[in-house]
């Protein structure tokens, strides 16, 4: 242990004095960061449904770069072959190049955190879900990295490889383009590359249910893989040439995980609202009530308002935009713990509990809309069902379908504060623009005006 400790110490040193490793672990991650905000610097909550895309960048440059072009560049010099001069075992060498770069992946991504932090990202919905799919993913990916720097004999030639590699991982394997903007043969293209597996199960730990177990699975079969063919490539020396068939182990795993994948029907992304229908929800306001002399108060609002609502206009409950579970439909075990934190959580909460009972109501629909907002896939469908039934039970009935029509043709009316206090539930605050969330709180009010009306009828199926 000593041993390894001292050796992770010296590898650490040294990378410090590398400019090429100070490069592609520290200012190419900041860059990527910087990018991923400027494009989506309109999102109601900053960078927070990018997390899995930037920081898998971050992770796979340092395999890609970082890890081989170090490795490579000491072998040419024949510091390695020194190494075998010490009294540890080989194993012990190479576990402390591995553990060095671990440590700079967490700095870096430290940094990272930091300038995100200060760009408006909120904390992450369950974090230690994140730290096991990081850890996963810098698993494989430094696995690769082995491979990568065991393969070839130059500097060069791990920038060439590691290009190969990189950029069609970005375009096409769901790391720098978002999976569901691609078209169907690059999904399921992108099913043989780890880059997705690392998204999904980084992405879903930050603001989804932390339903990873599939990706976090398929990482680590990739890392073993790896970790398997690099032992076959070994080298202490740039002069001994390895048996290149070991390659095909690694890239045997790729084609299995890939094939298991589309075979399970896995390669299709999930349907998600993009940025735009995220950022125009408020324009579904407009052709939703008739033109019609709007009543000066909400306590005037009656019967001849609510039948100017044209609900067929809505967007459909099993849609993409305020979905809303069926009656009959149960969450999944997995997403239970979180529902259940989010009930728990409704009678305590300060904003569902003020005086104002149309600013109350508003509230209670904001918990029902960031999850909508964050893309959460099956908790933004049930916890609709948990606010429509907070609502009938802090409302009174003959109140409730009044407050509802004045909050969905008033939608940018009230205080917004309470998009700013929903730790409570395990959600990000919103800190960003107001506006999508308040056209989400508008799309519930009129849905669940239109159940107390009997003009939205969900049946079973």
């Amino acid at each position: 242990m000593s041993a390894l400790l001292r050796l992770t110490a010296l590898g650490l040193v040294l990378n410090f004095r590398n400019r090429a490793a100070i490069l592609y672990g520290y200012l190419f991650p900041l860059i990527f960061l910087v990018a991923f905000w400027a494009v989506y610097r309109s999102d109601p909550v900053p960078l927070i449904l990018h997390i899995g895309q930037f920081l898998t960048v971050t992770i796979l440059g340092s395999a890609c770069f970082g890890l081989p072009t170090t490795i490579v560049s000491e072998r040419e010099r024949g510091v390695w072959r020194r190494y075998l001069l010490l009294p540890a075992r080989g194993w012990v060498f190479v576990a402390s190049v591995l553990a060095a770069r671990l440590v700079l992946l967490i700095s870096a991504v430290g940094l990272q955190w930091a300038l995100a932090f200060g760009f408006g990202m909120p904390w992450v919905a369950h974090p230690w879900a994140l730290a096991v799919a990081f850890l996963a993913a810098s698993a494989a990916f430094l696995a690769l990295g082995m491979v990568i720097a065991m393969l070839v004999d130059n500097v060069p030639a791990v920038q060439a490889l590691g290009q190969c590699i990189f950029l069609p991982m970005l375009m096409i394997g769901g790391v720098a383009v978002r999976l569901e903007s691609l078209p169907d043969w690059a999904q399921k293209a992108s099913a043989f590359f780890p880059g997705r597996y690392a998204v999904e199960a980084l992405q879903s730990a930050a603001t989804g249910t932390g339903q990873a177990g599939y990706d976090i699975i398929m990482l680590l079969l990739i890392a073993l893989a790896g970790v398997v063919a690099a032992a076959g490539l070994f080298r202490w020396d740039r002069q001994f040439h390895p048996n290149r068939a070991w390659v095909a182990v690694a890239l045997a795993m790729w084609v299995a995980v890939g094939a298991w994948t589309v075979t399970r029907g896995h390669a299709s992304a999930p349907q998600q609202i993009d940025a735009k229908a995220v950022g125009e929800a408020a324009d579904y306001a407009a052709p939703h009530v008739a033109e019609a002399a709007p009543p000066p108060s909400w306590q005037q609002a009656g019967d001849r308002d609510f039948a100017t609502i044209a609900y067929d206009r809505l967007p459909p409950d099993e849609g993409i935009v305020s979905p809303v579970a069926r009656p009959d439909e149960e969450p999944d075990a997995v997403i239970e713990p979180q529902l259940t934190r989010i009930q728990s959580a409704l009678p305590g909460w300060a904003p569902g509990n003020v005086s104002d009972p149309v600013q109350r109501a508003r509230n209670l629909l904001t918990v029902a809309a960031v999850p909508d907002i964050l893309q959460m896939e099956q908790v933004e469908r049930f916890v609709p069902r948990l606010l429509f039934a907070r609502l009938q039970t802090v409302i009174p009935p003959r109140d409730l379908p009044k407050i509802l029509y004045w909050i969905a043709t008033h939608p940018d009316d009230g205080d917004g504060a309470a998009m700013h206090q929903l730790s409570a539930f395990g959600l990000p605050d919103v800190t960003g623009p107001q506006k999508p969330v308040r056209g989400r709180v508008m799309l519930y009010a009129f849905k669940l005006l239109g159940r107390l009306d009997g003009k939205i009828v969900t049946a079973p199926r």
